[in-house]
C-alpha cells in the first residue's frame, strides 16, 4: 500500500532503448550524408517514434487511468518540464554564441566580413518572415486551447490544437522550402555551419512540439483532460511557446541582423 503521495516509477525499458533508438539518429544521419545510405537513420527514425508511442501510453495509463499523477507528481513534472526548457535554452544559447562571436569579430579568414563573402543570405522578408507569422499564430491558437480547457469547452479547445498541429506543421513545409533553395550548404565557412545549425534543430524542436501537440489532441478528444488535470498539455503547450520564443531571436540575429549587414555591405560596393 501507498504511503506517500508520490508516484514512485516502475522499472521501465523506455528510458534505456529510447536512448539507444536516438543515439542512431545522429550517427544514421552522418552516415547518409557521407555514403548517401540512409537505411540507419530511417531504422532510427521507426524505432524512436514506436518508443515514444510505447512511452507516451504507459503514461497515459499511469495518469488517467491508474491515478498517480496526485497533486504533488503534478507540481514534480511542471518543475521537471521547467528545468527541461532551461536545459533547452542553455543548449541554443550556445549556437547563437557561436553565430554571435563570429559575426560581431569576423576573422581574416572569412574575409573580415559578415556574412562570408560568397555567401548570399536569405531574404529578411520572404519565407523567414511568413515562418515568424505561422509561429506567433500558432501561439496564440495554443493559448486558446489553454482557456478552453479550463472553461470546460473541450470541442473549442480541440479546435485550438487541430490548428496549432497544422500551423507547425506548415512552418516545418516552408522551412524544408526554404532549404531547397539556399545557394550554400552547411559546409560553407562558419556561416552556413551556424545557420543551419541552428534553425535545423529549431526545425527539430518543431517537429518535437508539433507531434507532442498532437498526442495531446488524441488525449483531449478521448477525455483524458479535465479542468484542473491537463498537466500534459500544459507541458506541451510551455514547450512550444518556448519555440515561438526562440524563433523570434533567431529571426531577429540570423535572417533580419545578417541580412541588413548583407545589404549594407553590398550597397557600399556598387
Amino acid at each position: 500500500m501507498r504511503k506517500t503521495p508520490f508516484h514512485l516509477v516502475e522499472m521501465s525499458p523506455w528510458p534505456l532503448t529510447g536512448s539507444l533508438a536516438i543515439l542512431t539518429l545522429p550517427v544514421g544521419l552522418i552516415l547518409w550524408l557521407r555514403t548517401s545510405n540512409p537505411t540507419l537513420l530511417l531504422l532510427g527514425l521507426v524505432l524512436t517514434s514506436f518508443i515514444a508511442f510505447l512511452w507516451w501510453r504507459d503514461i497515459t495509463r499511469e495518469s488517467t487511468y491508474q491515478g498517480h499523477h496526485t497533486s504533488y507528481v503534478v507540481s514534480g513534472l511542471k518543475l521537471g518540464m521547467a528545468l527541461f526548457i532551461v536545459s533547452e535554452v542553455c543548449f541554443f544559447f550556445a549556437f547563437f554564441w557561436a553565430y554571435f562571436h563570429s559575426s560581431l569579430a569576423p576573422t581574416i579568414e572569412i574575409g573580415s566580413t559578415w556574412p562570408p563573402i560568397g555567401i548570399n543570405p536569405l531574404p529578411t522578408f520572404g519565407v523567414p518572415l511568413l515562418n515568424t507569422s505561422v509561429l506567433l499564430l500558432s501561439g496564440v491558437s495554443v493559448t486558446w486551447a489553454h482557456h478552453a480547457i479550463e472553461e470546460g469547452k473541450y470541442f473549442s479547445a480541440i479546435q485550438g490544437l487541430t490548428l496549432t498541429v497544422l500551423l507547425g506543421t506548415y512552418f516545418l513545409f516552408l522551412q524544408y522550402g526554404e532549404y531547397a533553395e539556399t545557394t550554400f550548404t552547411i559546409a560553407d565557412s562558419i556561416y552556413g555551419s551556424t545557420f543551419f545549425m541552428t534553425t535545423g534543430f529549431h526545425g527539430l524542436h518543431v517537429l518535437v512540439g508539433t507531434t507532442f501537440l498532437l498526442v495531446c489532441t488524441i488525449r483531449l478528444w478521448l477525455f483524458h483532460f479535465s479542468k484542473t488535470h491537463h498537466v500534459g498539455f500544459l507541458a506541451a503547450a510551455w514547450y512550444w511557446h518556448f519555440v515561438d520564443v526562440v524563433w523570434l531571436f533567431l529571426y531577429v540575429s540570423v535572417y533580419w541582423w545578417g541580412s541588413y549587414k548583407y545589404s549594407l555591405i553590398k550597397a557600399l560596393i556598387l
